[in-house]
């Protein structure tokens, strides 16, 4: 049960999948309870929010020492301002929840963070927002994988 747990935990942190990729896994798995899934890949995809901010605030100005990653970054960065901005605008700290709530590719924590620091938000208002975001996520995938499932089953013969 543990290396089940620690494999959807290393899902979770890798970047564009996160949660919307480790609780569809986990639960058609089904080698664990659906709880378990759930709340272990929400806390580890919060956990993974302050990790993230840290890079950005404190490592990123050493990578962007080198052309391609520079150039990449400026890329990245560009995006992730477009992609945020407009939730931002017009909602704040619960826009930013909202990007990084709906379960779609380009939003997440990752996205979130590098456009909440690019925008100025706060560590508090970011982890604020990463947490609200992530719980939204949370909800929509697993409501999706279990209400998914269950109308697959109509077509199954028991």
């Amino acid at each position: 049960m543990g290396m089940k747990m620690l494999w959807l935990i290393a899902l979770t942190f890798v970047p564009t999948l996160e949660l919307r990729a480790s609780i569809p896994w986990g639960l058609i798995d089904d080698a664990l309870p659906a709880w378990m899934v759930v709340a272990g890949c929400i806390v580890a995809n919060i956990a993974l929010a302050p990790i993230v901010w840290l890079f950005l605030d404190k490592g990123i100005h050493l990578f962007l020492q080198v052309g391609w990653i520079n150039d990449l970054y400026e890329k990245l960065v560009l995006r992730a301002r477009h992609n945020v901005e407009s939730y931002v605008d017009r909602w704040g700290t619960l826009g930013l929840a909202l990007f990084i709530g709906v379960p779609l590719p380009g939003s997440g924590v990752y996205s979130g963070a590098l456009g909440a620091y690019l925008l100025g938000f706060t560590f508090a208002q970011y982890m604020i927002a990463a947490t609200l975001g992530v719980l939204i996520a949370g909800a929509l995938v697993t409501a999706a994988v279990l209400t998914g499932a269950s109308a697959i089953e109509i077509f199954i013969k028991h």
